[in-house]
């Protein structure tokens, strides 16, 4: 079935959306694997969302910059919380990660509570509205993305923890917003994980990964009309099993 204009309208600014998304995800994602915090990412986007749902409960506009300042200032709240107990008690990390993402969820769901929209603003916050992307807001959303991309390739030796932390809350902030949280989570950890035991090329793979899992996400969702978060992240996930199949290096006889 070919896609008409109305389509293709709709696509682009979506396919440009999963792009900077993958493009800024996937070397975090490997860090977050290789520090074995892989459920971060749902707490930091959980909060920063919770920072959405706040200001909106405050009555504040929906795309104004008090609302970008609230979520971003949740997530890196957030992170700077976490760098501390990362190093407080590294042990345990990984659970005080998942009390974190908890109680915020539950934060979320009292905010909600009352808000005759509640249920749907909560299902947006997690599934997105990657379809409805702006092609307005992409500039901006490119820059912050090239921003987050040219400090962790250019300083990543030297970022250490509070580094990583910052930067990693910047970057779902922004993408939570974009494409919702299971997208970003999705994003994350299946093309690190995918590649994990690549020994070559890791990085591009996990690109490609995350480059076809979108277009083939979204391409499928508008011709079947199907919601396009959950296809996208069905479709990152049956590449990324197919890359790994087809390059993880085959144990010896």
């Amino acid at each position: 079935m070919s896609l008409d204009a109305a389509q293709l309208s709709i696509l682009w600014p979506a396919l440009i959306a999963g792009l900077l998304v993958t493009a800024t995800h996937v070397p975090l994602g490997m860090q977050v694997l290789e520090r074995g915090i892989v459920f971060i990412d749902l707490a930091i986007a959980q909060i920063a969302g919770v920072g959405v749902i706040y200001a909106d409960y405050l009555g504040w506009e929906p795309t104004g910059a008090a609302v970008q300042i609230a979520a971003l200032g949740a997530a890196l709240a957030c992170a700077l919380l976490l760098t501390w107990t990362e190093r407080r008690w590294p042990q345990v990390q990984e659970a005080v990660i998942g009390v974190v993402f908890v109680v915020a969820s539950s934060a979320a769901i009292l905010l909600l509570a009352k808000n005759p929209h509640g249920g749907e603003n909560l299902r947006d916050l997690l599934a997105g509205q990657i379809l409805w992307v702006s092609p307005a807001r992409l500039p901006l959303d490119a820059f912050v993305y090239g921003v987050i991309i040219a400090l962790w390739f250019g300083l990543r030796e030297r970022l250490g923890r509070i580094g990583f932390y910052v930067l990693f809350g910047c970057a779902v902030t922004v993408s939570v917003q974009l494409v919702g949280l299971f997208l970003v989570f999705t994003t994350l950890v299946v093309p690190a994980l995918a590649t994990f035991y690549s020994r070559h090329l890791r990085l591009i793979k996990a690109y490609v990964i995350g480059a076809l899992g979108y277009a083939a996400g979204l391409v499928i969702s508008v011709v079947t009309d199907l919601p396009s978060g959950a296809m996208i992240v069905c479709a990152i996930v049956v590449v990324g099993m197919l890359m790994a199949f087809v390059t993880a290096p085959r144990a010896s006889t």
